[in-house]
């Protein structure tokens, strides 16, 4: 066990610490935003577009907006909450404007990712479409083993995250309402087994419903705050930006550290690039691997731009002594101050929805990885098995062995994904121009459906 603690601590030292892991994604992000001609930018109407689309019963996979909604529930998670408060904790208002920026980037590697997973996915024994990098890794590099290390690695990375998860809501819950760690953490259990044990359709379905409404809900709260100090805003806007890019920050020398905690929590929030994404994008049964693509691209956006930023509003307009408060409770008592006592529990809720969307996606991801070393259900059961185990021990207790293991997880996951999606970019561009050639021709003619 030591010794594997010490490999963990080395590889997570030159990952996260030396910031290589950080930098392979800003330079994935820049290469396919210059490749594709930014076509996150581009194309962002057409993107809002294919969301109104229709998204009818599939018989061979579910609808591109589930496969939208699945990879948001991942990324609409506790670190959307978690993390932006360790932003700016850490980077101030600065940081929030390199999210933004690294939103944009990060979008590039979503779609890209993506499109590959779609051109090489498989199906099941039941017809049903399965994929992700493990798939593009085999067919399109025609490397299986580079594949079957992505899935011992992202399923190492999400069982950890079970942990974190479960630690972060049974700990607001018990600085909302009292409630001992337990008792939630059994709660999370019995909700997540009932989910998990079901068909995967069940988790989809609840998923599609489940993720516009605590999204919605989340933002009409920050909406009302935003409104209430809606003459702060201005100020507060150029805050951000000042201290982004403000000399005071570059002559006291932390402008490097702003720059970089911003970068690390966009990306890492939104996981564009990491390669979990396309493990639900490749069951979507669409028409086109563009679309989908473009549907994940949109989807960081979402997360960032959307969800991050008005949980980053809610702290910076916040008149509040910030000195001793860390974690969870710097954002309960930012909410106390602008709706009240109420605002303490209704994060604690929207927490609690926002985990539990993110354990069910990350269980759809699960399914779809492990099919690609075998369809057989024991294996899929032994994964439900372990993540109850990992979130009733994440629930009552932190164990930072497991965290680190779960960066080392997502480290590794990331740099694999990655090595694939550069080496296969040509079929991405390729087929983003044959989408686009058809889009042209479909804007000429009247028709509605791109085949490829």
């Amino acid at each position: 066990m030591v010794r594997m603690g010490n490999i963990i601590s080395f590889v997570n030292e030159i990952l996260w610490e030396r910031n290589i892991l950080v930098w392979m994604l800003i330079g994935a992000g820049l290469f396919f935003s210059v490749k594709t001609k930014f076509v996150q930018l581009r194309l962002f109407k057409h993107m809002l577009s294919l969301v109104r689309e229709n998204n009818e019963e599939k018989s061979q996979g579910i609808t591109s907006f589930q496969a939208f909604c699945i990879s948001t529930a991942s990324r609409v998670g506790a670190g959307n909450l978690v993390g932006v408060v360790a932003a700016v904790s850490i980077g101030g208002a600065g940081s929030i404007f390199w999210m933004w920026v690294m939103a944009v980037i990060g979008s590039a590697s979503a779609f890209a990712e993506t499109v590959l997973a779609i051109i090489y996915r498989g199906k099941t024994k039941d017809g049903k479409y399965v994929g992700g990098p493990a798939f593009f890794l085999d067919k399109g590099l025609g490397k299986k083993w580079l594949g079957v290390l992505f899935v011992m690695s992202a399923l190492i990375c999400w069982a950890g995250v079970m942990q974190v998860v479960s630690n972060s809501v049974t700990e607001s819950f018990k600085v909302a309402f009292g409630i001992d760690q337990l008792t939630v953490t059994m709660i999370l259990i019995v909700l997540t087994g009932v989910v998990i044990f079901g068909k995967r359709d069940k988790i989809s379905m609840l998923l599609s419903k489940l993720v516009p409404l605590m999204s919605a809900l989340y933002l009409l709260v920050v909406l009302f705050i935003v409104i209430k100090n809606i003459n702060l805003i201005p100020g507060l806007m150029t805050e951000i930006v000042s201290q982004a890019l403000g000399i005071k920050q570059a002559v006291g020398g932390s402008l490097g550290a702003v720059i970089m905690i911003g970068i690390k929590r966009g990306l890492f929030s939104n996981e564009a690039g990491s390669g979990s994404a396309p493990s639900a994008a490749a069951s979507a049964d669409v028409d086109h691997p563009v679309k989908q693509g473009l549907l994940q691209a949109l989807g960081v956006f979402v997360d960032t731009i959307l969800i991050c930023s008005a949980t980053a509003f809610v702290m910076l307009l916040a008149d509040i002594d910030k000195t001793n408060l860390t974690g969870m409770e710097f954002l309960q008592e930012s909410f106390r101050y602008h709706v009240g006592d109420w605002g303490v529990i209704f994060i604690a809720l929207i927490l609690f929805l926002f985990s539990f969307s993110t354990v069910l996606g990350i269980m759809f991801y699960a399914k779809n990885n492990i099919m690609f070393l075998s369809e057989r259900d024991i294996f899929q059961n032994m994964f439900k098995i372990l993540v109850l185990v990992m979130l009733f021990q994440g629930g009552i207790q932190r164990n930072l062995f497991i965290w680190s293991l779960a960066d080392f997880g997502i480290g590794l996951m990331t740099v694999i994904n990655l090595i694939g999606i550069v080496l296969l970019s040509k079929e991405v561009k390729g087929c983003l121009e044959n989408y686009e050639g058809n889009l042209l021709k479909k804007q000429k003619m009247g028709k509605t459906k791109i085949t490829i």
